[in-house]
Parts: structure tokens; sequence; C-alpha cells
């Protein structure tokens, strides 16, 4: 959209880069470090039997709310609820608007995370443009709007907090497990996993690093140093299509399934 002659980007111009996927397991991983989630996930059968499961429905989720017509976004939504609506029969409510709120939180940080270290800082309007359509991974699903902190600022004030108080038991850190060494995948995606684990841990702190046991030195650090810079060197040259790949995807996928 221009403003003022200057494009201003957009949930879609973020959410649609397939960089992001880099910071998947990162996401899912603040995700259940809040116990309540953690506790919900632990206990949803289907995430064991695919522990990427939650990652490519939430990469679908994404994309739609980001991308898809209204009635898409309608449908995407239905389909979350259905699967929470198993979640609600264990002692957590995935319906929660707090947890719904630090799911998308967690979904925000880590993208704008990843797409500031490849693209460079986001201009002040194009941040708090960003920031405030990223509230709709949340409000789609029902959680009031007032609940998303105000501005940026407010943001990081909640987010200081939140995970000031994450802890990980051991039914997280079986999923988290299963989630960075899965057995069930394709040969060529367990042969990405070593790099796939050294992004995660990078991008965690080391705080939360020690939540989950993953281990971290200076070597591991430079080698996460070196990988996003030669990442950064060359991932915005590539032609659009490319980069956006994973987006269009997943819709397409998404938009050839039968309506529910």
């Amino acid at each position: 959209m221009l403003h003022n002659g200057v494009m201003t980007k957009h949930l879609a111009d973020i959410a649609g880069e397939g960089v992001l996927l880099a910071g998947g397991a990162r996401a899912i991983l603040l995700q259940i470090a809040n116990p309540a989630v953690g506790s919900g996930v632990a206990e949803h059968s289907s995430f064991a039997q695919d522990p990427l499961l939650r990652l490519r429905h939430t990469l679908t989720y994404i994309y739609v709310v980001a991308s898809g017509r209204p009635q898409e976004i309608d449908r995407v939504a239905r389909a979350v609820q259905d699967a929470h609506s198993a979640v609600r029969a264990t002692r957590y409510d995935a319906s929660d608007p707090a947890l719904q709120l630090w799911v998308a939180a967690t979904l925000y940080d880590t993208a704008t995370l990843l797409y500031q270290t490849i693209y460079g800082p986001l201009a002040p309007d194009d941040a708090d443009t960003v920031y405030q359509d990223y509230a709709a991974l949340a409000t789609v699903l029902g959680m009031p709007r007032e609940l998303w902190p105000a501005d940026r600022s407010a943001f990081r004030a909640y987010w200081e907090d939140a995970t000031s108080h994450l802890a990980v038991d051991e039914r997280a850190l079986e999923v988290a497990r299963e989630l960075l060494h899965p057995l069930r995948v394709p040969p060529w995606l367990r042969a990405s996993m070593p790099l796939a684990r050294l992004v995660t841990a990078g991008l965690l702190t080391g705080e939360q690093r020690a939540l989950f046991g993953l281990p971290w030195d200076i070597r591991q650090q430079r080698r996460f140093d070196r990988a996003l810079r030669v990442t950064a060197a060359v991932y915005p040259h590539l032609p659009g299509r490319i980069r956006r790949w994973p987006r269009d995807h997943y819709l397409r996928q998404f938009r050839g399934r039968p309506p529910r």
C-alpha cells in the first residue's frame, strides 16, 4: 500500500518471506515454554505422531490470514478452532485469549527478528504498521483486539514479562526433542536438521536455550553468525517467486481442499 508516495509494508509482505521458516522451531519452543500451552500441546496426541504437524498447520494459518480472501480466513479460523476443541478437553483451554496472545506474540517476535536480521531494520512507520497487522493472527480466532498491546513499546514490556516466566517440564522437553530430532520425516529433511537446530538455538537467548538443554559455545555462535551473514547476502536477491514459494505452496494446498 502507498503512503505519501512510499510503499508501506504490511503483514502480507513480511509473513510471505520464505526465510521466516528458519524461525518456525524457535516460535514453537517459545510457545510450549508457556506452561499452559506446553501442557496442551504435550497432551495433544497428533503432535507426537507427527512433530512437524503443528508447524505445517501454523504456516497454513499464517499465510491464509496474511494473504487469503475473507472467506478463506473464516475457513482456516474454523479449522484451527476445531483443532483447539481437542485441547480444550484437557485442563488448559486452547481458546483462552491470553494463550492466543502468547502464540501470536511468538510469531510476531520471531518473524520481525528474522526479517530485520536479513533485510535490516524496518522504518518506524513500517514497523508500527506490521506490528498492528500481526494482531490479526490472534483476533481472527476471537482474541479481543484490546488485548494486543497498544504499541511496540507496550509489546516489549509484555514480552519481557512473559519470557521471564517461561518454564519447561519433561513433557515439553519431549515435544522439543521430537521437533528438533524428528525420525518420521523424509531423508532430505532429516539431513537439514543440524542446520535447523543451530539456527533455532542461535535465535533463542542463553536463558531460553538453557530451559531446553540446548548446547551452545563459541564455535556454534560463529557458525550461526556466518550462516546469517551468508543468508543476508544472498536471500534478498533471490527472485520473488522463490522467496515466496512456501507461501504460494501452502496457499495452493489449502485452496485445493474441499470446504469444511
